[in-house]
């Protein structure tokens, strides 16, 4: 029951933040208190303000919010978020663009389950919706999952990843972001040794740890000194009878996201001071920069604790992909059984994450794919965010990576009208298990 009890505590210290930055920002509204000059109570209500709104996001899973795109005729066409395949764990999303042509690329983007809901890629799937149909995962809060439903771990996750791309088709290009890049590769030789009609066409990993100890950083320094019995007892909770997954082991997002901020505690202490001041003299904004940064950074989601555990174990600690030993349902996986589908590493020369030499690795362990169909992309200047959402994205890696892709595509079929909405075919739901 400890698990338990302390799960509850975090929530209940989270929520008891969350009303008292209510309760101040409402007594600092009181009419009362308009008759005193004092510039304390507008500070009083500002700190409020920012405080509740803070501790309120880190349960709430954020929206998609991409209502519309421009297409190549200049008008605007709505976004319909579409899954197209529902696992207990994650789904298969689908960006549809009512009334325009289906575009000739198709990209499945492989989203981090690291403590962050896939909208952390919004600005992503946004900078490629022009010119691609795009997919995306969407994983699941494990809190939310009921225990009834089973395990999920990296082998799991591998699996997930294999028959999403089976679902979308083989003339997918599949682009996996940080910690999914290594079971993206893994994904890919399962599927070039089980059904090599379903490989996908390109695999862009993008500052994935493909192999931790290539450069050394400090997720790799504490994947190396906590033993994985520290771990359990101190990372683990179960999920309290607040959420459908009660009794779940998990490694709770509260932990992760202190853990994040930690890392840069001055900088982020710094950023909530500016941002109270902003507020007093009325300066911030719903969706000022602000806001609009932290309402996604601090929304986060739990992790099912084999998950967590065997991504330590197996992908840091044993670096059984850097060593070409990761086995999948009993299954050794080789990655050099991947010998037609061209693997592109992107990598920022400032990432304190994944540091460069850690996903580029992923090209020598490519032993049955040509030289011609490997390639490799350092950014100067570039820290982790940066290199799939930042500038660094959109002006120097979002155009390099479609370039690979088209220069890996055989020509495209002619373009056909897109049905409108209510005339789309009800999507797919697989059973659970």
């Amino acid at each position: 029951m400890k698990y338990m009890a302390t799960y509850d505590m975090m929530e209940a210290m989270r929520l008891t933040n969350q009303w008292l930055g209510a309760t101040a920002q409402a007594f600092g509204a009181h009419p009362a208190l308009a008759l005193s000059p004092n510039p304390m109570i507008k500070m009083m209500a500002a700190w409020g303000e920012v405080t509740e709104r803070t501790f309120s996001r880190m349960v709430a899973k954020p929206d998609w919010n991409i209502p519309t795109v421009v297409g190549e005729d200049g008008r605007d066409h709505v976004v319909q978020v579409q899954k197209v395949m529902t696992r207990p764990f994650g789904d298969l999303l689908h960006f549809s663009v009512s009334d325009r042509p289906l575009m000739p690329r198709k990209i499945l983007l492989v989203a981090p389950m690291s403590g962050h809901y896939a909208t952390l890629l919004r600005s992503t799937v946004n900078s490629l919706l022009p010119d691609a149909e795009v997919y995306i995962t969407d994983w699941h809060n494990a809190r939310d999952i009921p225990v009834s439903v089973g395990k999920f771990d990296i082998e799991d996750y591998t699996l997930y990843l294999a028959n999403f791309i089976r679902e979308i088709g083989p003339d997918t290009h599949v682009i996996a972001v940080c910690q999914p890049a290594p079971l993206a590769l893994a994904a890919t030789a399962y599927l070039a040794a089980e059904d090599p009609k379903a490989q996908p066409r390109t695999l862009t990993l993008i500052g994935g740890p493909i192999d931790p100890d290539a450069a050394a950083t400090d997720v790799t320094d504490f994947g190396r000194r906590v033993t994985m019995g520290q771990l359990e007892q101190m990372a683990l909770q179960r999920v309290g009878f607040k959420y459908a997954g009660v009794g779940r082991m998990v490694y709770p997002g509260l932990l992760q996201l202190a853990s994040f901020m930690s890392m840069n505690g001055e900088t982020h202490g710094r950023a909530f001071s500016e941002q109270i001041l902003r507020t007093a003299k009325g300066e911030a904004g719903d969706h000022d920069r602000h806001n609009k940064f932290y309402d996604e950074y601090l929304a986060v989601m739990d992790m099912t604790a084999e998950f967590y555990l065997s991504t330590v174990e197996r992908i840091f600690k044993g670096r059984e992909i850097a060593t070409n030993s990761f086995v999948v349902d009993g299954k050794l996986v080789d990655i050099g059984k991947i010998t037609t589908v061209a693997v592109k590493t992107v990598e920022g020369a400032d990432d304190d994450i994944s540091a460069p030499g850690q996903c580029v690795a992923a090209l020598d362990l490519c032993t049955g794919l040509p030289d011609s169909k490997k390639a490799s992309h350092l950014e100067p200047g570039a820290g982790h965010y940066g290199i799939f959402a930042g500038k660094s994205w959109r002006n120097n890696i979002r155009p390099v990576v479609l370039d690979f892709i088209d220069a890996n595509s055989d020509v495209p079929e002619p373009k056909k009208r897109r049905k409108s909405a209510k005339n789309v075919t009800q999507l797919r739901t697989t059973k659970t298990g």
